[in-house]
């Protein structure tokens, strides 16, 4: 039997992926910090390692035997006081991770990166033109230390790749779908629009994707994926704006959509000002400014080349959206 060890196993995406691997009879040894919320690995079958990223002998140790390992582990956040734990848990603990699975003999190694790694989408004649893992990216302008620290830490994966360490690197664009405990970003807009706390919305747009699809793209990345490449792991008919993302959600829930779209000038000032009251008060800012920086362009992408190699699954994304809507309200989340 395959046996997979997987990082970040309390998180959307990771949780969605333990289930994944257990549905299919694949052994799981999932890493999981002491105290963490494990909700959404339950009904899972797996064996527990608790530790962290920095304790490389732990991770080599239980790692041996495994044929895979899936690290999909990552600090996300938009704002921190100090972002030196961040880049110390994307990127060093990537280094770590992937150096211990090669070290063990995994014969795959799946990094979970971000399309935030891909370079935005180009305006042609008026339309914007999906970006896929060409796209080059200026690094000057990453939004945030949230996606320079991915984009540092994949650099990690790729440095490995070319030294022969079987890495496979996967860009899961926007999920959405069920178990989103925390919930991620996205998951919480869905969650403020349930509960009508949404009256007016920044305009911008997304590859939607259903969370099971990038769960599966993951397995498929070990089963197909060729070392050193990167796989968007999207929807081809994802790419929404957040006003046709609404007006499904609408469709979807009954509740209105908002129907003011407020100015990006005007988020970006109220931003600035946030962050600023934040580092004195120590509170997350409602509106962090890399998020509103990034909402700036559209993130279109196309993930053609992981549903041509891979064979990606492609849920549609209103169902994606149907499956989060249900999961959040059978679980309690929204009232609406």
């Amino acid at each position: 039997m395959i046996t997979a060890f997987v990082t970040g196993a309390t998180g959307f995406v990771g949780c969605n992926l333990v289930h994944e691997l257990s549905d299919r009879g694949i052994g799981v040894k999932a890493l999981v910090r002491s105290g963490a919320d494990c909700r959404g690995l339950e009904g899972a079958t797996f064996e527990r390692v608790e530790g962290d990223l920095g304790d490389v002998v732990l991770l080599r140790d239980a790692m041996k035997g495994c044929h895979w390992c899936f690290h999909v582990a990552a600090s996300y956040h938009l704002w921190l006081r100090d972002y030196a734990p961040m880049y110390a848990a994307n990127v060093d603990g990537t280094r770590n991770v992937l150096s211990a699975a090669g070290a063990a003999g995994c014969e795959r190694i799946v990094y979970t990166s971000t399309v935030g790694c891909v370079g935005y989408p180009k305006e042609q004649h008026g339309r914007l033109t999906p970006s896929d893992e060409t796209a080059p990216v200026d690094v000057d302008h990453l939004a945030g230390h949230y996606k320079r620290s991915k984009w540092q830490a994949e650099q990690v994966a790729l440095e490995l790749a070319r030294e022969g360490t079987p890495v496979v690197i996967v860009n899961p664009s926007a999920p959405v779908g069920p178990r989103d405990v925390k919930p991620t970003p996205t998951g919480q807009v869905i969650v403020d629009f349930l509960n009508r706390r949404m009256p007016a919305y920044l305009e911008s747009g997304l590859n939607w994707v259903h969370v099971r699809d990038v769960a599966a793209g993951h397995v498929l990345a070990a089963e197909k994926g060729r070392v050193g490449e990167r796989y968007i792991l999207g929807n081809q008919e994802g790419n929404w704006t957040m006003r046709e993302m609404f007006a499904v959600l609408e469709e979807i829930s009954g509740i209105p959509a908002p129907k003011i779209r407020l100015p990006y000038g005007f988020v970006l000032a109220v931003a600035y000002l946030e962050e600023g009251v934040a580092r004195i008060t120590g509170r997350p800012p409602r509106a962090p400014l890399a998020g509103v920086q990034m909402a700036r362009s559209k993130m279109f992408f196309d993930p053609s080349k992981a549903v041509r190699e891979l064979n990606l699954p492609q849920t549609s994304p209103r169902q994606a959206l149907i499956d989060a809507v249900e999961w959040f309200r059978a679980k309690g989340y929204a009232r609406g």
